[in-house]
């Protein structure tokens, strides 16, 4: 073989970019996600009798919401099995199979037919309605692709079956697949659309895999190249060389320093920030006492509800977050109430034809539409903290105003439970701090929907990811005013009003001194990420976070904001950060 030959069958050096969502470091071989199931002819007729088709839909259907079920039972989250049982509910939709079957019966199409189309027809409305719901058509076409598999007798679509490591790609990856994935084989993951808060990106946090989103020509790189993927830097280099080896080295020694939290958030001048976990279950709070997490900062009561066709009653709920306070006796847990609607649809009390459900009926607002479910949860929340010694403290999603911060502390007092506080994912509420905590004793900052809401951008598209940060200025300014507020309600009233943050945010190292020097007091991420954020703090002082604070502050940009603080702190290089 000639020397040219041999060139060109070597893989070509090139530099990928994207936008990293979750760190670490890996090589290995570039696997492509299975093509998806094909599209049955528009004229594929109905074979046989249409009772028969029909039957054979909704057995299809359900076998699929089985499946999902199943795989939910077995996902190595709480976060993955709230997404799984979501998908579970949509293949399960009656409203779908009974389309699917009048298609059937009127036009006398296959069931194949007739279900892509009614499921098509369902996304292509989803889709238009934009936000939150036009994410949710991902889905749907991801339980449509099932479907169809199953009634051809086909594999369904998903995760390449290996043994050895590999990179997985994919234009993007439906959360049925992301939410089972094996740590150990998809070692890192890459995805040519998809935004910084998309499911893809949460979920590999959550897993602690390397990931990108939004690479641009990954889907071009040939199957089983080698690549070199940073998901700190958000790069991706085909055919690496020593370079990356090393930086895959460094990697695996600052990560042997990172493996465990002792238990206690500070920075260099002992000025002390507990570090809190974001957990969804008895199963996660145990993993994150088991890390080392100071208290809850953020239970997501939503796996309660999801994948339901009625509300849980107040005693389901009550064991479910006793489990999670007997994880914690004695120390703080923050449960966060019910936040239905727009990505979290319940048949029971959203709306699914709302124009633009991510301005729409979700969150604290559902209690404005469907009364008492709020009440109840409530009741269920002071139930369990009576059989557990929990620090117990209650907020709710998606507050705009002072009198709903008002209304809500009153609930909560009605209900027997002494801590009120509310989420700060508007900037309404941001910039109504002050007068929200004259109401209530604590506000907690969702940085996720908060970003989207200033930035006004869909915070699951992957094109708009550079608006979608949380190192934006106009966002790290929102924070301030939040934080300002605080501290003006403390001195007016004379007790401390604690501000916290459980969004993404958190767990990003560099942002969590940026955060605790606009006067953030409290940080909840995923267990994984307390390691980290915890050894950043430990090497700066209140001086220095105030001045990598005001830094930030004054950037025009958040790519500026985020260099400009990453390069005054070494030890994010020292620790691959």
């Amino acid at each position: 073989m000639s020397e040219q030959d041999m060139m060109n069958e070597q893989p070509r050096r090139d530099t990928l970019h994207g936008v990293g969502v979750s760190p670490g470091r890996v090589i290995a071989p570039l696997v492509h996600m299975a093509p998806a199931v094909s599209e049955p002819p528009e004229d594929e007729a109905l074979e046989g009798d249409a009772e028969t088709a029909t039957d054979r839909l909704k057995a299809a259907a359900l076998a699929v919401k089985a499946g999902l079920k199943e795989r939910a039972a077995r996902a190595r989250s709480e976060s993955a099995a709230e997404v799984l049982k979501a998908t579970a509910l949509m293949a399960g939709d009656k409203a779908l199979v009974k389309n699917a079957s009048k298609l059937v019966t009127e036009q006398r199409l296959s069931p194949e037919r007739a279900l892509w189309q009614a499921a098509t027809a369902y996304a292509d409305q989803m889709r238009a309605m934009g936000g939150y719901m036009a994410e949710r058509a991902a889905d749907i076409e991801d339980v449509r692709a099932r479907i169809v598999a199953e009634l051809r007798g086909e594999d369904a679509p998903g995760v390449p079956q290996r043994r050895e490591p590999f990179v997985l790609t994919a234009e993007d990856l439906a959360p049925a697949d992301t939410a089972v994935l094996d740590p150990d084989v998809v070692v890192a993951l890459v995805t040519a659309s998809g935004g910084p808060q998309s499911h893809t990106a949460i979920l590999a946090r959550n897993l602690g895999l390397p990931a990108v989103v939004a690479v641009e020509g990954v889907l071009d790189v040939a199957g089983e190249a080698p690549v070199f993927v940073d998901g700190a830097a958000g790069t991706v280099v085909v055919a690496p060389g020593e370079t990356e080896q090393e930086a895959v080295r460094a990697w695996q020694r600052a990560s042997e320093q990172l493996a465990s939290f002792a238990g206690r958030g500070a920075l260099s001048d002992a000025t002390v920030v507990p570090l809190l976990a974001n957990v969804g279950t008895g199963d996660d709070a145990r993993a994150a006492a088991e890390a080392g997490a100071e208290g809850v900062g953020l239970l997501r009561t939503e796996f309660c509800f999801l994948g339901r066709d009625s509300e849980p009653t107040v005693e389901e709920q009550a064991d479910a977050y006793t489990e999670v306070f007997e994880a914690f006796p004695g120390r703080k847990v923050v449960v966060r109430t019910l936040d239905a609607g727009a990505d979290k649809p319940l048949p029971f009390l959203t709306d699914a034809t709302e124009p633009n459900p991510a301005l729409g009926v979700r969150g604290y607002r559902t209690d404005w539409t469907t009364p008492g479910v709020l009440e109840r949860q409530l009741e269920a929340i002071a139930v369990a903290k009576q059989r557990s010694t929990a620090d117990v403290w209650v907020m709710a999603p998606m507050i705009a105003t002072v009198g709903e911060a008002a209304r809500f502390h009153d609930l909560v007092v009605a209900a027997g439970l002494k801590v009120s506080g509310v989420m700060v994912e508007t900037p309404a509420a941001a910039i109504t701090a002050e007068q929200i905590l004259e109401r209530v004793d604590f506000v907690s900052l969702g940085t996720n929907d908060l970003t989207q809401y200033t930035m006004a951008a869909d915070r699951m598209l992957g094109s708009l990811a550079d608006l979608n940060s949380p190192w934006q200025p106009a966002v790290l300014r929102m924070i301030q005013a939040t934080a300002r507020g605080a501290a003006q309600a403390s001195e007016r009233g004379g007790e401390h009003k604690n501000v916290g943050v459980c969004g993404e945010a958190a767990a990003d190292p560099a942002l969590a001194v940026v955060l605790v020097g606009l006067g953030v007091d409290t940080l909840s991420m995923s267990p994984r990420s307390l390691a980290a954020v915890s050894a950043v703090l430990a090497r700066v002082d209140a001086a220095e976070a105030r001045r990598l604070a005001e830094l930030a502050l004054h950037a025009t940009s958040a790519q500026e904001a985020k260099e400009a603080v990453r390069a005054e702190l070494p030890v994010l290089a020292d620790l691959g950060l």
